[in-house]
């Protein structure tokens, strides 16, 4: 089992439909966690259209107080995800109940990390850091922890900010190897290495500038259909957008980063995170 934990330092870089996207083709059993503070279930809006009402999950996961609790609560509170084998636990429908969730973060880390026992790993959308209520154990606790960010300058301003607070904090944890970086627009206009000098941390994969494929995925819109140059080349269908193939590269990316600081755990006598 796996817990990735995906948040950006500010904007809208794409974590949510990154997330998403991940957990859609994951290659095993995945559980998506909403837990972003802001309220609101973005991808019950927009990816799912409003078609399905989401449960009340975070309160009832909060009221189950412990983690044992919580793994009893968890099977009733996560829903399918359509198309995949992945599924899904709604984040708050108000900003007004981050507070009630701040107790709620530490078990539910305890909680995600038993979960080995099924076989699921757990990919968490934890949103904008530095936020009342932002789930910090969750990304601390984190087999890995990504910050999004896009390239361009205004991003990383934010970004390199961020960036030194989590390496301090990783490394006083001991976890520096289990932080990295997401690139969503890799070259528009700084490139990976660029990037991973600035910010001093490792870019672990980037995901494609394509917005009207990431449309799909955040706001619900039907799929593009492929141009004339992308026909020739023999690539027609939805799954052959370049969103959906750096997604794949990205599930490859991610795994075999994860399997790495494990061996390296392992080397050291210490198991995996």
């Amino acid at each position: 089992m796996s817990l990735i934990v995906l948040a950006s330092a500010s904007g809208s870089p794409g974590v949510t439909t990154t997330a998403l996207g991940l957990a859609l083709g994951w290659p095993r059993p995945a559980l998506l966690v909403e837990a972003d503070p802001t309220g609101g279930s973005a991808i019950a809006a927009g990816y799912l259209r409003g078609s399905i009402v989401p449960a009340e999950a975070m309160i009832e996961l909060a009221l189950a107080q412990h983690a044992d609790g919580i793994l009893e609560v968890l099977p009733r509170v996560s829903q399918e995800l359509p198309g995949s084998v992945a599924r899904w636990v709604p984040g708050t429908r108000s900003h007004e109940q981050a507070r009630s969730l701040v107790p709620i973060w530490e078990p539910l880390t305890t909680a995600f990390r038993s979960l080995d026992a099924t076989g699921q790993d757990v990919i968490v959308d934890a949103g904008r850091l530095g936020l009342f209520g932002s789930p910090d154990p969750l990304l601390l606790g984190a087999d890995l922890a990504l910050l999004v960010t896009r390239t361009d300058m205004v991003s990383l301003s934010g970004a390199r900010s961020w960036a030194e607070t989590l390496r301090e904090r990783f490394a006083r944890a001991g976890a520096s190897s289990a932080l990295g970086v997401v690139l969503v627009g890799e070259g528009r206009p700084f490139r990976a290495r660029e990037v991973a000098s600035v910010l001093q941390l490792p870019v672990v994969t980037s995901i494609a500038w394509d917005p009207s494929s990431a449309a799909v995925l955040s706001t619900g819109a039907d799929p593009p259909r492929p141009g004339l140059a992308q026909r020739m080349a023999g690539r027609g269908g939805w799954e052959d957008m370049a969103l959906l193939r750096s997604l794949r590269g990205a599930r490859s990316a991610i795994t075999g980063r994860i399997r790495i600081i494990d061996e390296q755990l392992q080397a050291a006598g210490r198991g995996p995170l």
